[in-house]
């Protein structure tokens, strides 16, 4: 049963093209053979992808550019590479929003395989440069292929950067929140452990005693004494979480 191509039937490719090319695209890499120059490239990957779309770009040696899906022409190659610009632009925009740890992952995973697609890419095109040094336009690719990797391997690098800077800061909150909690709670035991004493005396005794309190209408000793109470516990909360 014959395999079905990934090129267009339509190409008048040399055969070895189609041999060389199995069911998926593969690793972006370059084919050469009588003049004609076919580069299998990768579409922007999307950050959950797990199969690459393949793209195929093919050179005749009448200078004819083409491609299966962006047309023909030769401005085929700068589309391919306008749609990477245009994604790394737009998480480029991504990190500067980015407000905490979770955004710069979400960045920074997005990021990773774009960063490998156009460090791959720059990589066909020099190769494609070797093999066709007298075709000035595939040395402009190839440049521009090589901005667009250093773009994303910057914005990678600034985003991981980031990234640990945020898990950095977290780390260190969450720290300081807990050495004040084992502040407070060192103030509360001391506390305890100065009225456990009196406290147990008066459990045992009793503190029964005549104040004068009893004489007074009533709402008054009990307003007192809510009065008296909440201030004892205003002062004392203040003393509990006041720092160091």
């Amino acid at each position: 049963m014959e395999t079905k191509s990934l090129l267009p039937h339509v190409w008048d490719v040399p055969e070895v093209f189609r041999k060389r090319l199995g069911s998926k695209a593969g690793r972006q890499r370059t084919m050469m053979a009588d003049g004609h120059l076919l580069l299998v490239l990768h579409q922007p990957p999307e950050p959950d992808e797990v199969e690459r779309r393949g793209r195929f770009i093919w050179r005749q040696p009448d200078g004819t550019w083409t491609s299966n899906d962006l047309g023909s022409g030769p401005s085929v190659m700068n589309r391919h590479l306008d749609q990477f610009a245009e994604v790394i632009h737009k998480y480029d925009e991504m990190e500067e929003n980015a407000t905490s740890a979770d955004d710069y992952f979400a960045v920074l995973e997005a990021v990773a395989p774009i960063h490998r697609s156009t460090r791959h890419l720059h990589q066909v095109l020099q190769e494609a440069r070797q093999a066709f040094p007298d075709v000035r336009e595939i040395i402009n690719f190839r440049d521009r292929a090589y901005e667009i990797e250093r773009t994303a391997e910057l914005l990678y690098s600034e985003t991981k950067n980031a990234l640990d800077f945020a898990v950095a800061k977290q780390a260190e909150e969450q720290a300081k929140a807990s050495h004040r909690m084992a502040v407070s709670a060192h103030r509360l035991n001391v506390l305890a452990a100065f009225f456990f004493p009196l406290a147990t005396l008066s459990a045992i005794f009793g503190v029964n005693l005549l104040h004068g309190f009893e004489d007074l209408p009533p709402p008054v000793p009990f307003l007192m004494m809510l009065g008296a109470g909440l201030l004892s516990g205003i002062l004392l909360m203040k003393f509990i979480t006041r720092a160091g």
